[in-house]
């Protein structure tokens, strides 16, 4: 094995050692530009990110290598599997490592395996999820799913999980701020927050005091999420990031978007950590600071304070209730009307079967007292001597015969 080239198998995640979704790759030059192009590693021919016949195992992918047939080994990502690869490029200087604000972001957003780029001027960074749909590239930042290769180094960086984690939310933040045009796709989040850019503009007239703005926020009908959050309970999040933006969302729809009164709550929440006051981008905001700017950009619906606008919302809705319980009680009555006519004809099938069974039970007994006097006449017959003409069996049969 080269010196260029050292990748050992157990380095890499288990998901991936797993998966017979491997292929080579070489340097070539199309169109004036250094082109990576896959391998098959078991032929050294042309290899194909859709065709699965020319993939391989890992093993037999770094033993491509360690022939000379590729230059290194790739991943390629299908259908049939939940990983998503995100590619960062030219946001790392290899000879001092530093990298790029933007690139340290998303790393630590999507918090799962990360290994640099053959290059070393970039990242890879695998996750679990589903790709939002939309574009996949922005800029330096590129997503794949599916058809596509990522070349693999096992080159992991210090400080990010060795396994790939699901990362959905994480996955659908990046995408939207860092991939898809600011004029394309939305999604929203739940209740009183959205996760979208929103178009609202924050109301400057809520004044709700901190302790008010809690008893509210508590009260409401997402009032336990908020509640979970405020006390540090971050269970269902994949990451304390991620549970972070989402109590700063909340935060923002209840104070109307004060970053102010934001930043002063949260710091009164479970959810606070040194890192909120760590300066993480190269404007010298800190963590905290552009979580609340993000927070406040996503969310695209504000608490109102009472007014004539809330009353007329709130009798629209007691209308539209009211409605709807006119339509249920409908609904009740003609379900009523129609069981009762299912057990009125239920009842008189009961009763005609009841009949029925009572013709049968006496003609049962018609039988049984004919039977009986045909074998008293038998046995009086027998006594005498005289053969039984008109013997039971014989009676019988000539019973049913004229039936």
């Amino acid at each position: 094995m080269s010196e260029e080239f050292d990748v050992e198998v157990d380095d890499l995640p288990a998901v991936l050692r797993e998966r017979e979704q491997w292929v080579g790759w070489r340097v070539e030059e199309r169109g004036g530009k250094a082109t990576k192009v896959p391998v098959n590693a078991e032929t050294g021919g042309f290899g194909s990110a859709t065709d699965a016949v020319t993939w391989a195992d890992v093993a037999t992918a770094i033993g491509a290598v360690e022939s000379g047939e590729a230059d290194g080994i790739g991943f390629v990502f299908t259908d049939d599997d939940s990983l998503v690869g995100v590619d960062l490029d030219d946001c790392r200087d290899p000879e001092t490592g530093a990298v790029a604000e933007d690139a340290r972001d998303i790393i630590e957003r999507l918090d799962s395996y990360t290994e640099v780029s053959p290059s070393g001027t970039g990242f890879h960074v695998l996750v679990e999820g589903e790709l939002p749909a939309g574009r996949n590239r922005r800029g330096s930042v590129e997503c794949y799913e599916t058809a596509r290769f990522f070349t693999v180094t096992a080159d992991h960086v210090a400080g990010t999980p060795t396994r790939i984690a699901r990362r959905q939310d994480a996955l659908r933040g990046i995408h939207r701020e860092y991939v898809q045009p600011d004029d394309e796709g939305a999604s929203t989040a739940d209740n009183a927050t959205s996760e979208t850019a929103g178009d609202a503009t924050p109301p400057s007239d809520v004044d709700l005091e901190d302790e008010e703005l809690v008893e509210k926020a508590m009260a409401a009908s997402n009032g336990a999420k908020f509640e979970r959050l405020w006390n540090g309970r971050i269970g269902g999040y994949d990451s304390q990031s991620e549970a972070d933006m989402a109590f700063c969302c909340l935060l923002a729809f209840w104070t109307g978007g004060d970053q102010a009164q934001m930043d002063r709550l949260f710091r009164e929440s479970g959810l606070l950590r040194e890192k909120w006051d760590e300066v993480h981008y190269a404007d010298g905001s800190t963590y905290g600071e552009k979580t609340i700017e993000r927070a406040v950009q996503q969310t695209s619906e504000f608490y109102e304070p009472e007014t004539a606008q809330t009353d007329e919302r709130t009798t629209s809705s007691r209308q539209r209730a009211s409605s709807r319980e006119e339509r249920g009680e409908a609904y009740l009555r003609e379900k009523n009307r129609v069981l009762a006519d299912r057990v009125e004809t239920l009842e008189a099938t009961l009763e005609e079967k009841d009949e029925r069974i009572a013709e049968l039970e006496a003609t049962v007994e018609n039988l049984r007292d004919e039977l009986e006097e045909a074998r008293t006449d038998a046995d009086t017959e027998a006594d005498s001597g005289e053969e039984p003409a008109s013997s039971m069996w014989k009676q019988t049969r000539n019973w049913f015969g004229s039936n």
